[in-house]
């Protein structure tokens, strides 16, 4: 999705399984004690996984009631942001401020940061390499996205990109990763959901860079698949791949969708603190979004007809 996610290294060996032999695109897994070799090989051919009922409806539920606390804390604090990176706030059905991107969501819940270490998830931290950690105060921690199909809505939707690009503002060219997801409704096509296209994180770094315009770009690719999500189902997709977020055909509270993301890392431990700058990349997001909302006549002709 994501803009939103932290990347992971990928350590998978490669696999000796043909094409024919792997079974569909849209073929949704079970996450075992271990991610199988069928598994693995498929990740490597078209770039993601999808695994149904990982998290439990109890667990969903409490991570939904942990945001509308969260949010409350937040609004009544008036927080603009978390360890220097910004809390995205859009406009709700009846004008009110509500948060759309919450980062490091596990430094203010004990039942999140309990979640994203359980047990069930050490079969794709293995998958991704040893002494891999979860960074809840390093990146922007363990993220939550709220999408939302409302007028004042800063995510009704998010653009086509790759998450690769992100390690050029850390002073790096991009390196592989894994985006690991967790998603807590029912997303079917016409709901929105994750698009994308199947084996475009074997492309080059030109094409990784330039073949669409970021963010701006939502038209269908003849390409891209959606990958439909009950509650609890997690699902992993390659950083280098080109992904997008469907707008819900529905409107109002009906189309509110929730995603969560853990940054899985390894190397030196980088925390951030509430003393920690906010990245160059989230000040001009900022100012885009402000400057869309505020007035979408003054958004660029060419941008607006990009986005339709």
């Amino acid at each position: 999705m994501s803009a939103n996610a932290e990347p992971s290294t990928v350590m998978t060996e490669p696999s000796i399984i043909m094409k024919s032999d792997l079974p569909p695109l849209g073929t949704v897994f079970r996450l075992g004690s271990e991610i199988t070799e069928e598994q693995r090989a498929f990740l490597d051919l078209w770039g993601y996984l999808h695994f149904r009922g990982v998290v439990q409806q109890d667990e969903v539920d409490r991570v939904l009631s942990e945001l509308l606390r969260i949010e409350e804390l937040w609004l009544s604090e008036r927080r603009t942001k978390v360890n220097g990176v910004p809390i995205f706030f859009g406009r709700d059905v009846d004008g009110s401020r509500f948060v759309q991107r919450f980062p490091f969501t596990s430094e203010f819940s004990d039942d999140i940061r309990t979640l994203v270490r359980s047990e069930r998830f050490e079969p794709i931290r293995k998958m991704i390499g040893d002494d891999i950690r979860v960074g809840d105060a390093e990146k922007d921690g363990v993220v939550i996205n709220r999408y939302k199909n409302v007028p004042g809505s800063v995510y009704p939707r998010l653009g086509w990109h790759t998450d690769g690009l992100r390690d050029l503002f850390y002073g790096r060219m991009p390196q592989p990763m894994l985006n690991v997801g967790v998603h807590f409704n029912e997303v079917s096509r016409a709901d929105g959901g994750l698009r994308l296209i199947p084996g475009s994180q074997n492309q080059g770094f030109w094409r990784m860079a330039f073949a669409k315009p970021y963010f701006v770009w939502h038209r269908e690719d003849p390409r891209e698949i959606c990958v439909e999500t009950q509650p609890g189902d997690v699902t992993i997709h390659d950083g280098r791949l080109w992904h997008r977020v469907g707008r819900s055909q529905n409107r109002g509270n009906a189309s509110l969708r929730h995603s969560m993301y853990v940054p899985y890392l390894k190397g030196p431990y980088e925390p951030k603190t509430e003393w920690t700058r906010t990245p160059g990349y989230h000040h001009l997001g900022r100012i885009l979004r402000a400057a869309r909302m505020a007035n979408p006549r003054l958004w660029p002709t060419h941008l607006r007809a990009l986005s339709r």
